[in-house]
């Protein structure tokens, strides 16, 4: 499909066609929710393994380190979603295209987003799988040993269905789910390891 009038013409067709929001006015609360949801995913599993291999010293340096690498890149991103008077870049591809070109610059964005959208999905979706099937376990240790091939495919089928979903204000119901389940096990991390305490088996030297 071509489009023959001005850029903003295009955008706007572009826009139709994949709409990021349905329109400009969502709560900011909506953002709130995303932002959670997408800061704190499942790396903050794997953060109590990673504290007891690095040690307390290394271990505090590398996670501070880190927080300040994400606090910079966010504030490029605020500056950068609108650095030209007029043009906003919704979509990494257009920032990608206005800063390399538009065919240099979809070469360099496209291959590193879906490196880490499909590498993304499938961490979660086992993640979730291994989730489903420990909950069954749990539930009904006495009910017929089901494959957990069977659970990653239910949560892959819960992961199609909400990606159907239009736009992001579409799912902030999700969102804000995701972000109460994400500040939970947060919560319960550090509260399970505060009451447990010192243990008399284990060391804490580095």
């Amino acid at each position: 499909m071509v489009y023959e009038g001005s850029e903003s013409e295009r955008e706007r067709a572009i826009n139709e066609w994949l709409p990021i929001t349905s329109n400009r006015n969502a709560k900011w609360w909506y953002s709130a929710f995303h932002n959670v949801t997408a800061m704190v995913g499942a790396g903050v599993l794997s953060l109590p393994y990673a504290m007891s291999q690095l040690g307390w010293g290394p271990g505090v340096t590398i996670m501070l380190l880190s927080w300040v690498v994400t606090l910079y890149t966010i504030w490029q991103m605020v500056e950068m979603h609108e650095m030209i008077p007029g043009k906003r870049f919704d979509r990494y591809h257009e920032l990608g295209q206005y800063a390399f070109g538009e065919k240099l610059g979809l070469w360099i964005i496209i291959p590193q987003q879906l490196t880490v959208d499909v590498s993304s999905d499938i961490v979660y979706m086992v993640t979730g799988g291994q989730s489903l099937k420990k909950f069954h376990d749990l539930v009904c240790p006495n009910c017929k040993e089901i494959r957990q091939t069977y659970f990653i495919m239910i949560f892959a089928s819960v992961h199609f269905v909400l990606s159907h979903l239009p736009n992001f204000n579409s799912i902030s119901g999700v969102s804000l789910a995701a972000a109460v389940m994400s500040l939970s096990y947060s919560t319960i991390a550090w509260a399970a390891s505060i009451g447990k305490g010192v243990q008399p088996n284990v060391d804490y030297s580095y």
